[in-house]
C-alpha cells in the first residue's frame, strides 16, 4: 500500500513478529552513500542485556502498568522496540540514559523502556493501526522518529546497498528490518540463520534486529562487498537462550538477495 508518498507493507500478525515495512520516499534523500575508505570489521555492543519480548509475566511486566489503556499480554511484536533500545544503549553514555529513564543494569527495565517505546512509535509510522488496543506491529523508520521525538538522536540515515550498509556498520549499529522465514527460527550452532535451506521455508512475518557487527568483510577491486564473502551479527530480543546467547548471524548475501524487503537505518546521537 501507498501512503502519502510511503510505500506500507503489513504482515500477519504474529506472537514473535511485530515488524512492518515502511519506506517513506523523503528517506531516499537521507541515503548513506560509501565515501570509499576500506571497509574492516566492526563491532557495536550495547550496553543492556538481551531483551525479551515474551514471557513477559515471568519477568515481573504487566503491560497495562507500562501503556496506558493496554492489556496484560505475556508477549507482544514489540521487536521494532527492542532493536531500538539495544541500538541507542550502545550510543547513549550512562548518564544519558539515565536521563532518559534507561537503565542498563536491568533487562527487565529495559524491556519496559522498549515497550514504551514501541507504543509510541505504533503512533509515529503509516502503518494502520496503533497499541493500544492493537498490537499490530510498527516499524524502523517508527522507531527512528520516536528516538528523534524524544531529542535522543538528532538524526538517522538509510542504507539500500550491501556496501553502504556494510560502511553504515563502520560507524554504529544498525536497524535492520526483514522478512522473518520459518527456518529461521532455529539457527545453526554457530548462529547463521540462513545456512540451510531457508529459502524453501514459509515466510512468518516482519521483524526488526539490531546489527551489531560487521564480523567479516571482504571487497572487490572497486571496494564494493563480496555479499557472499561477508558476515553481519545481530542482537535479536527472544532472550539470551535464542542463537548464540540471544544473538545470530547472517551473510550479507542473504541481504543482498532479500534487500527490496529490508530497511536499514542508522542513528545518530
Amino acid at each position: 500500500m501507498i501512503k502519502h508518498g510511503t510505500l506500507v507493507h503489513r504482515y500477519d500478525h504474529h506472537p514473535r513478529l511485530g515488524r512492518n515495512q515502511v519506506l517513506d520516499a523523503r528517506s531516499l534523500d537521507f541515503v548513506h552513500q560509501h565515501d570509499g575508505n576500506a571497509l574492516k570489521p566492526a563491532e557495536h555492543q550495547p550496553r543492556i542485556p538481551v531483551l525479551d519480548q515474551e514471557d513477559l509475566h515471568a519477568q515481573g511486566i504487566r503491560v497495562s502498568q507500562v501503556v496506558a489503556g493496554a492489556e496484560d499480554a505475556d508477549a507482544l511484536g514489540s521487536c521494532t522496540g527492542n532493536a531500538g533500545t539495544a541500538a541507542v544503549s550502545a550510543l547513549l553514555s550512562g548518564e544519558q540514559a539515565k536521563a532518559a529513564g534507561l537503565d542498563y543494569t536491568s533487562a527487565t527495565a529495559a524491556e519496559v523502556w522498549a515497550i514504551g517505546l514501541y507504543a509510541q512509535a505504533t503512533g509515529l509510522d503509516d502503518a494502520q493501526g496503533t497499541f493500544p488496543p492493537d498490537d499490530a506491529g510498527s516499524s524502523g523508520l517508527g522507531i527512528a522518529k520516536a528516538l528523534k521525538q524524544r531529542k535522543l538522536i538528532r538524526s538517522y540515515t538509510h542504507a539500500t546497498t550491501a556496501t553502504g550498509l556494510a560502511s553504515l556498520l563502520q560507524a554504529g549499529p544498525v536497524l535492520l528490518g526483514v522478512p522473518w522465514f520459518q527456518a529461521w527460527f532455529e539457527p545453526d550452532n554457530a548462529g547463521f540463520i540462513d545456512s540451510g535451506d531457508w529459502e524453501s521455508s514459509q515466510l512468518a512475518g516482519g521483524h526488526e534486529i539490531c546489527v551489531t557487527a560487521l564480523e567479516k568483510v571482504t571487497t572487490d577491486w572497486r571496494g564494493q562487498v563480496d555479499p557472499d564473502a561477508s558476515v553481519i551479527r545481530f542482537r535479536n530480543s527472544w532472550s539470551a537462550s535464542w542463537g548464540d546467547h540471544g544473538e545470530g548471524r547472517m551473510s550479507l548475501a542473504t541481504y543482498q538477495l532479500l534487500r527490496r524487503y529490508i530497511d536499514a537505518i542508522q542513528l545518530h546521537v
